[in-house]
């Protein structure tokens, strides 16, 4: 059944983030705020090339990262000759090295190399059906190790269920501009995320709910009015994302 379920899986997300065209509209859309033609942006945790299908299409420069030997190969097929996208199979962590991955074939999203976060998904309602039913190692890189090969990048997007902070603890030189996921319990990731971010500088948040790729609050916020609003009854529905820009000075 192992070919079977990964194939339900693959094109499960293959109908999810790709099959629903207003999304793509709404990624462009927003996305289009912090970069343009030619800018430079690493996608961390690709996975099935929704994110690098809307940057490309505003011209940018994509570095897309994913660790899942399944999907690094369609990334590879779907973007592999297209001018400014570069595909690289590997996780991205704290340090280079090796790391494993706990993959759940039938729903490959949210595969993980964070055991901790893996562990305690086990009380949440919203992984109850999740199985982690394979285990495969993947080359570790850094987020500095991107940046010496290809540049510093306008935009950062984070993907990595669960290793957020450890992607970011290999990052020594301020981004521009970052986004990381978010799940409604599991909050003290995203404050164990910002307080890596502290380290390059102060920063403001925003946050978007599920695949709306609507920013919802009107201003910056402080990383304290960002975990208020990650609370609230809004928020808590679902997961979704956490954007970051340095604070003008």
């Amino acid at each position: 059944m192992g070919r079977v379920d990964r194939a339900i899986g693959l094109a499960r997300s293959l109908a999810i983030y790709h099959g629903i065209p207003v999304r793509q509209r709404r990624l462009r859309a927003l996305y289009a705020t912090f970069v343009g033609p030619g800018d430079l942006v690493f996608d961390i945790g690709a996975h099935v090339g929704n994110h690098v299908r809307a940057l490309a299409a505003l011209g940018c420069r994509v570095v897309a990262v994913e660790p899942q030997p399944d999907f690094a190969w369609l990334l590879r097929a779907w973007f592999g000759r297209r001018p400014g996208v570069t595909v690289i199979e590997a996780a991205v962590g704290e340090r280079p090295g090796r790391t494993p991955l706990a993959v759940s074939d039938r729903t490959p999203t949210v595969t993980t190399a964070a055991g901790a976060w893996r562990r305690a998904r086990a009380a949440d309602p919203d992984f109850a059906r999740v199985r982690w039913n394979r285990r495969v190692e993947a080359e570790r890189i850094t987020l500095d190790q991107l940046i010496d090969r290809f540049g510093r990048p306008a935009f950062v997007k984070i993907d990595a269920e669960g290793s957020e902070p450890a992607v970011l603890a290999g990052l020594t030189r301020l981004a521009p501009a970052l986004s990381f996921e978010y799940l409604p319990r599991a909050l003290d990731a995203v404050e164990a995320s910002m307080r890596e971010l502290e380290r390059l500088g102060a920063y403001r948040f925003n946050w978007s709910a599920g695949e709306s790729y609507t920013l919802r609050s009107a201003e910056w916020l402080t990383g304290e009015a960002l975990l208020s609003a990650l609370r609230s009854a809004e928020a808590q529905r679902r997961s979704g994302d956490v954007y970051a820009r340095p604070r003008p000075i």
